[in-house]
C-alpha cells in the first residue's frame, strides 16, 4: 500500500528528516515552504509507511502544473539534488506506483535530481533517461588541514585582505538587495534570467537562522556575496555573485574561505559548493585548488530516452542567445515569468 502526505502538514515529516542519513537543507520545512510561497508548489510525499505509524521511507516531489513544461513531478524545484529518503527496494515499489499513475492522474512526467551513487542500482533501471547532467563540488572538512587558508588560493585571499575588502554576515534587508544586485550582474553575464527577488526574501524568512548572507564590501561598495545554508552537520553554499570589475580583488575565494574555516569550528563535517556546469572552467580552477574531486549529479526523467539530454541542452542554448540580448529589466521580467513555468 502507498500513502501520500503533506509534509508542511505532518509532524512526522520533519522528524523524519532530522534523523535520516541522507537527507539535505532540500527535504526541510523551511525550504519547502519558499518554494510553495514563490511559486505555488504543493509539496507531497509518497511512502509505504501507513499515517498511524512512524515515518519509515519516503519520496518526494513536488506538482508542477505549466503550460509550457506540461503538467509534471519532480524531485525537487530549484534544489540542486534531492535524495530518495529510502532504500532500493522501496524506492522501486513507489516509483512503479507513480510510473502507473501518470496517466490516471493527467501528470505527463516524473524528474528525479540524484547524486550518482545514492542509490544502489541507477534509475535507468525502472524506465528513467537522462535529462541533464552537472558536477556537485563538495569539501570534506574532516580530510581538511586546521590551516584551511593554504588550500583555497592563498595568494588571492591575501591580495583581498590587502586591498581593504571586509565581510558582513547576516540576513538583513540591506544584505539581501546588495546580494539581489550582484546576482543581477552575475545572471546578466551568463545569459540567464534572475529568480523573483520574493523568492530570495522567502528563503532568508523560511529558513530563518540556517541561512547567512556572507558578503564582501570594497569601501562600502559589495563586490561579492554568498548564500550558507546549514542543515545539521552540512553548509551548504546555495547561492554565489560578483562584480567582476572586481574579480581581481578575490573576494569570492576570500568569502568562501571565511566561510569554511567558521563551518569547521563549527563542527560541520562537510562543505556543499553546490552545482555546476559540466566544463564549468571557473568552478573546476577554484575547486582543484581545494583538491576535490567532483560528483556527477543526474536529472532523471520517466518517461524519457537519452535524446532527452541533447534536446535539452539544444534549447537552453537558444534561450541563453535570446537572454543575452536582454536589458536587466528584462531579465527580471522574464525570471518572474518562466520560473513559474520551469519547475
Amino acid at each position: 500500500m502507498i500513502y501520500k502526505l503533506d509534509p508542511l502538514g505532518d509532524p512526522r515529516w520533519p522528524a523524519f528528516v532530522d534523523r535520516h542519513p541522507n537527507a539535505s537543507v532540500f527535504h526541510t520545512s523551511g525550504w519547502l515552504e519558499a518554494v510553495r510561497r514563490t511559486y505555488g508548489y504543493k509539496p507531497v510525499v509518497f511512502t509505504t509507511s501507513s499515517p498511524t505509524h512512524e515515518l519509515r521511507n519516503g519520496l518526494l516531489f513536488c506538482r508542477v502544473r505549466s503550460w509550457l513544461t506540461g503538467r509534471h513531478m519532480v524531485s525537487l524545484p530549484f534544489s540542486d539534488y534531492c535524495e530518495p529518503l529510502c532504500d532500493w527496494s522501496e524506492f522501486e515499489v513507489l516509483v512503479r506506483y507513480l510510473q502507473s499513475a501518470l496517466d490516471h492522474q493527467d501528470w505527463k512526467y516524473l524528474e528525479l535530481r540524484l547524486r550518482d551513487g545514492c542509490l544502489s542500482s541507477q534509475p535507468e533501471k525502472v524506465g528513467f533517461g537522462v535529462k541533464d547532467r552537472r558536477l556537485l563540488h563538495r569539501v570534506s572538512l574532516t580530510s581538511l588541514p586546521d590551516d584551511l587558508l593554504a588550500t583555497w588560493q592563498q595568494d588571492l585571499i591575501q591580495c583581498a585582505e590587502r586591498a581593504g575588502v571586509v565581510e558582513r554576515v547576516g540576513n538583513s534587508e540591506r544584505q539581501l538587495r546588495d546580494f539581489y544586485s550582484l546576482c543581477l550582474s552575475s545572471q546578466k553575464r551568463q545569459k540567464l534570467p534572475i529568480q523573483p527577488y520574493k523568492w530570495f526574501q522567502n528563503v532568508a524568512q523560511c529558513l530563518g537562522e540556517c541561512l547567512a548572507i556572507r558578503t564582501a564590501y570594497k569601501d562600502d561598495l559589495p563586490v561579492a556575496s554568498i548564500w550558507t545554508l546549514r542543515f545539521r552537520n552540512t553548509v551548504y553554499c546555495k547561492y554565489g555573485c560578483s562584480n567582476a570589475t572586481f574579480k581581481p580583488l578575490g573576494a569570492m575565494p576570500f568569502l568562501l574561505s571565511r566561510a569554511t574555516c567558521e563551518a569547521k569550528s563549527s563542527g560541520a563535517t562537510a562543505f556543499d559548493l553546490g552545482r555546476a556546469e559540466v566544463g564549468n572552467d571557473e568552478a573546476a580552477t577554484f575547486n582543484n585548488g581545494c583538491r576535490l574531486v567532483p560528483q556527477t549529479l543526474t536529472y532523471w526523467k520517466f518517461p524519457g530516452t537519452l535524446s532527452d539530454s541533447v534536446r535539452f541542452e539544444r534549447r537552453v542554448k537558444i534561450l541563453k542567445g535570446l537572454f543575452s540580448l536582454m536589458p536587466s529589466r528584462l531579465l527580471i521580467a522574464a525570471g518572474k515569468f518562466l520560473y513559474p513555468l520551469i519547475g
